[in-house]
């Protein structure tokens, strides 16, 4: 038995308490609205965290990021400020380095309906990011807390991002993330575990496009032959765009989003046609990007038609590497010690966990809170699981520190 056991146990045993001394703390993030284009909202939550996290005594930036861009429903590209990313780090020189990341961002901007935190019964927390992700930043700062406490802390340093786009794709925050990559050995991502307490493995991609289309106005009854109609070649651009579902084993085209036209005695010289991409391989983007090619050059050699396309993909596919294989099973073997039967499996969505391992940083994704009903009004986390899973992550830091598991070095 190594001779730390009883200092760790001790340690992982205090976390309940910590735990439920942050209950109105939960309460109070969640009713903080921080949507991703509420800046001064994502900003008051970075703020608080940082007070959260002043005890730990790691170096703390505050990082500005460039604003989202967009189309508009006229095809006319518009930028909206986000706010701050926050940075923490301690111990850069140590032998071991893991970088911990979670989003201060949420789905639901000041003028959803859906802004307070409630219980429904003594265990079961409904709020706006309870889940997804401010509990996560909790269990963060909880299984930190532990690790600080340990005597053998200094063999581990530690990166902490808080990221305040991840809900509209971190293109602002992507840089970061790839920095953190190239200077760390495995990344703890505290997106929610799934309801059943289960975490995800592979991870598919994503983008997002955005097809401007732009035809020729006219008098719909003196002289229509004359136009060129937007909103019949964003159908017909939808019609092939839908069919390429199927075509690809694990790649799905979502049409989500068309605008067009006015006034019905006008033909329509103007469209927007937005949709989202999944994909399940690297080489899924490629071929994608080719077949979108091919139907905007045929578009665009169409009289008086012209198509501009925007936006890109922004996560790559997280296929599961030798690196991530290994850190599933520590994290397996530190919830069988705690009572847990961690199970993976893939998921359609994606997180930041995708940008880590596409630049090659072992990591999982799902340490967060256990919690079901995410981007709805019924969001909600066991409350208990705020605990257990900083227990969970606060495990393998433990057992890093004192040697009892072993890392690959380079």
């Amino acid at each position: 038995m190594r001779a730390s056991s009883s200092t760790d146990d001790a340690i992982l045993a205090s976390i309940s308490t910590e735990a439920e001394a942050l209950r109105d703390t939960l309460l109070r993030l969640s009713n903080q609205n921080s949507g991703s284009f509420n800046p001064d909202g994502v900003d008051a939550v970075g703020a608080s965290l940082l007070t959260l996290f002043a005890p730990l005594g790691a170096t703390a930036e505050t990082i500005a990021l460039p604003a989202s861009i967009a189309t508009g429903d006229r095809g006319d590209r518009s930028t909206r400020p986000i706010g701050h990313a926050r940075r923490l780090r301690l111990r850069p020189e140590a032998p071991l380095q893991v970088f911990l990341c979670g989003h201060l961002d949420t789905v639901f901007g000041t003028a959803h309906p859906f802004q307070q935190a409630r219980w429904l019964d003594a265990d079961t927390l409904n709020g706006p990011g309870v889940a997804d992700l401010k509990g996560g930043l909790l269990t963060m700062l909880l299984a930190l807390t532990a690790l600080e406490r340990s005597p053998q802390r200094e063999r581990i340093g530690w990166e902490v991002l808080l990221n305040p786009d991840e809900e509209i794709g971190s293109q602002g925050s992507a840089p970061l993330l790839l920095e953190a990559a190239a200077r760390h050995h495995f990344g703890l991502i505290y997106e929610p575990a799934y309801a059943d307490g289960g975490l995800a493995s592979e991870r598919k991609g994503s983008g997002n496009f955005d097809l401007v289309i732009e035809g020729r106005a006219a008098h719909a009854g003196r002289n229509p032959e004359d136009g060129r109609n937007a909103i019949a070649l964003a159908a017909e651009l939808a019609l092939q765009l839908h069919r390429l579902n199927g075509q690809r084993d694990g790649l799905t085209l979502n049409l989500g989003y068309t605008h067009g036209g006015g006034a019905l005695n006008i033909v329509p010289d103007r469209a927007v046609l937005k949709f989202n991409v999944r994909t399940s391989q690297p080489s899924d983007e490629c071929w994608l990007d080719d077949q979108l090619d091919l139907l905007l050059t045929r578009a665009n050699d169409r009289n008086g038609f012209k198509v501009e396309r925007h936006g890109g993909f922004t996560r790559p596919p997280k296929v599961i590497s030798a690196g991530t294989a290994r850190l599933q099973a520590l994290l397996g073997d530190c919830g069988r010690d705690l009572g847990l039967d961690l199970q993976f499996r893939p998921t359609g969505g994606c997180c930041d966990g995708n940008n880590l391992a596409a630049a090659g940083l072992a990591n999982v994704d799902n340490l967060g809170v256990v919690g079901g009903d995410i981007h709805s009004d019924r969001e909600w986390m066991r409350w208990s699981s705020l605990a257990e899973r900083a227990r969970l992550s606060a495990s393998l830091l433990l057992k890093l520190a004192s040697g009892e598991l072993h890392w690959p070095m380079p």
